[in-house]
């Protein structure tokens, strides 16, 4: 980004990580966020296509930048942020609390998913929350004196058992999932630490918090029934997803016609941190279909393969002209812009 011309910060926000680039014309313009994502999945790599989404973000505001200096009359600002930490740590959402988006007008990127050729889709994402959960017990030895021992795996199993059967009583658009880990287990061992990393998602945040209520029950009850110590870390929740109507509008328009790509107004039961972004300013954050192998959603080694694809690449060229097209009517159409705002505050005025 240095070498188009832009004003890049490192580590920015004190996030060692992230990164912020920015191109700005005149005075009085208006500016339009634009985010990259930069992380992978372990032992997966880009199992999440972040690195179509990477240069998508890096993309349009090139695109952006080529479009004011051949105008030059035409104030604009463009803020690129490279954003890491979006599978597990949030980081957009650290950027935000600590004002990386507060001079934005809107934000705008993209995310790469399964699909039929040619298609994208506008809708929701689910809130998120990541409940990290410790038992501490007692070690013994398990076939000389096992009543000496509080055993903390026990714990885990009786956690992982409830939340199975809370399964039953959940929304069918409600989601619970987790793994156990633990450190130096043996068998003749009572273990006298399990840990575990639960992610819940609901359809919106005000469903999630109550959800989340009712694991840390099945989480404290096992602890409990053990004898184990419990200690939790909950992590910043993640909002649903919030599409700008306005701008949905209009990018649906113009990848229809210019490049023939269907919109379709169907949702995902994934997450992202984008959604906190979404209840703090206009933003869309479109997902677009590649090309991909039987049952290699994102997530999988099939995708990772996928996201590596010319046909990949070219899908995600074709989104990110679209998008650019509609941040250049952000900054130049202030009638665009007044709807996409009032739209913003209509929304916004109805969230408690």
């Amino acid at each position: 980004m240095e070498s188009q011309g832009f004003k890049v910060t490192r580590h920015y926000l004190g996030l060692e990580t992230a990164w912020r680039a920015e191109y700005a014309q005149g005075k009085g313009g208006r500016v339009l966020g634009i985010n990259s994502e930069m992380d992978a999945l372990p032992g997966i790599g880009h199992g999440c296509g972040h690195n179509l989404i990477a240069i998508g973000g890096v993309g349009v505001a090139l695109a952006l930048k080529a479009v004011l200096q051949a105008n030059p009359k035409i104030p604009g600002n463009i803020i690129l942020l490279g954003t890491p930490a979006e599978e597990t740590g949030g980081g957009k959402v650290i950027l935000l609390d600590r004002g990386g988006y507060n001079e934005m007008d809107a934000c705008i990127m993209c995310h790469p998913a399964p699909g039929p050729r040619h298609s994208a889709s506008t809708g929701s994402t689910t809130a998120l929350q990541r409940i990290v959960v410790e038992y501490y017990g007692h070690s013994a030895h398990a076939g000389a004196a096992p009543w000496e021992g509080t055993n903390a795996l026990d714990a885990a199993f009786l956690a992982y058992s409830s939340i199975s059967m809370l399964r039953q009583q959940i929304k069918p658009d409600h989601r619970v999932h987790g793994v156990i880990e633990g450190k130096h287990w043996q068998a003749n061992v009572i273990p006298d630490y399990a840990k575990m990393s639960w992610m819940a998602r609901a359809p919106t945040y005000a469903e999630l918090a109550s959800f989340v209520d009712r694991l840390r029950n099945c989480l404290s009850a096992a602890a409990l029934a053990t004898g184990c110590k419990v200690e939790f870390a909950v992590d910043q929740p993640y909002y649903d997803l919030h599409q700008n109507p306005v701008l949905v509008q209009d990018f649906a328009d113009i990848v229809g016609s210019r490049y023939g790509v269907v919109t379709t107004p169907d949702g995902s039961s994934a997450s992202t941190d984008f959604g906190n972004v979404s209840y703090a300013l206009p933003a869309f954050h479109p997902a677009y279909a590649i090309p991909t192998e039987p049952n290699g959603g994102n997530h999988t080694p099939g995708f990772a393969r996928a996201a590596k694809t010319q046909a990949a690449h070219d899908a995600t060229m074709t989104v990110t002209k679209a998008l650019a097209l509609t941040g250049y009517r952000v900054l130049t159409d202030d009638h665009f812009f007044n709807g996409v705002r009032a739209s913003f505050d209509a929304w916004k005025s109805l969230q408690i």
